[in-house]
């Protein structure tokens, strides 16, 4: 996969976000397990989204290779990373998001 396509899949996947957030926010939706209420669902999507979305403008982070997921605005992200420098950034990038609580690095460096 050649870096264009790579980043048009990130950037399909960013918008597909965005507007699941859209159709939450208006549609309504059910709260899951362990979320308080349907805006902190809301929230925690949003901050997933604003995540990823840090991941896609960055050089040094591959967003397609790194997972995010939100509670209560406590981020863990998973998957790899190539080196350990890639790492720390998606780390420093998360805990720039307005929202974030806290910050679970789970991203394994490939050897």
């Amino acid at each position: 996969m050649n870096k264009n396509t790579r980043t048009n899949v990130v950037k399909s996947i960013v918008a597909s976000t965005v507007a699941a957030v859209v159709l939450l926010t208006t549609a309504g939706c059910a709260v899951t397990r362990g979320q308080e209420s349907v805006g902190a669902y809301v929230d925690d999507t949003a901050i997933t989204t604003a995540v990823k979305a840090r991941f896609v403008e960055n050089k040094l982070v591959d967003a397609v290779s790194i997972s995010v997921e939100t509670l209560k605005g406590a981020v863990v992200l998973s998957g790899f990373a190539k080196n350990m420098a890639e790492k720390t950034t998606a780390e420093a990038l998360a805990r720039k998001v307005d929202g974030v609580r806290t910050v679970k690095n789970d991203i394994l460096v490939r050897p």
